[in-house]
């Protein structure tokens, strides 16, 4: 029972940790902040070791990763 709470508490650290940087990612683009770019790279990291850590599925994680590069893009380059 130990190990399951603290593994819950590491899962929940990480998925905070991710949702955190998607939503500053989200704001950046919004405000039409310049370190874009920065931030989607932190956002990348915080995706890749959510996903290799198995809090999310691959698939997931992709498509996350996959439609915060189609907003920094649709918004930059319009």
């Amino acid at each position: 029972m130990r190990v399951s709470e603290r593994k819950r508490v590491f899962n929940v650290r990480r998925k905070r940790a991710l949702k955190d940087s998607v939503k500053t990612v989200a704001k950046a683009v919004a405000g039409g902040s310049a370190d874009v770019s920065a931030l989607l790279s932190k956002a990348y990291q915080a995706i890749d070791k959510a996903a290799k850590r198995g809090v999310i599925k691959a698939n997931t994680a992709a498509r996350k990763k996959s439609r915060l590069t189609k907003l920094v893009v649709r918004t930059t380059h319009a």
